[in-house]
């Protein structure tokens, strides 16, 4: 099992690294896909199988193609080679530097990968039910001020790519 979370694992990394890596918007929008695809298998292996689902169906399906029809769409060139100065390349290096020491610094404090450091989920009813039922339960109840507001950004986004990608009438 070890092995497949590092295979998974490295996929999601790799495919992230090819998001920045690759020039063309259309070749880093299918490392993105890539990338999703080893989260969605990290997460199956979590037991989180609706996650894991939702992962493939959502990012790497819908959103993802809404993605490659707006650089399509829009007609999006290669970008022109770029040169970095030691300037930036320094900054962005402590930066990097600091985020990991960030991340590290959490996982430490919060006591990740100890049994007793899992919380359980609390007042959502009786045992029995899936995870399905808890999830639908917090979106429903706790969270469903947040949902709507991502549905009307995603609604502004959509009109904005159609505002953008129109051809200009004269």
């Amino acid at each position: 099992m070890i092995f497949f979370f590092y295979l998974f694992a490295a996929l999601a990394i790799c495919g992230g690294l090819g998001v920045i890596a690759y020039k063309n918007p259309v070749t880093s929008a299918f490392s993105m896909i890539v990338s999703f695809l080893g989260l969605a298998a990290l997460f199956i292996q979590l037991d989180a199988y609706l996650v894991g689902i939702l992962q493939i169906l959502v990012y790497a399906g819908a959103i993802m193609v809404l993605f490659i029809f707006i650089i399509m769409l829009l007609d999006i060139k290669e970008e022109e080679e770029k040169t970095f100065s030691a300037g930036r390349i320094f900054s962005a290096s402590i930066a990097g530097i600091g985020f990991l020491a960030l991340v590290t610094l959490v996982l430490v404090r919060s006591g990740v990968g100890h049994k007793e450091a899992l919380p359980e989920v609390a007042g959502l009813g009786g045992a029995g039910k899936s995870d399905t039922h808890h999830i639908g339960e917090l979106l429903f109840s706790h969270y469903w001020f947040p949902i709507q507001i991502v549905g009307v950004l995603l609604l502004v986004a959509t009109v904005g790519v159609v505002v953008l990608s129109r051809k200009q009438l004269r």
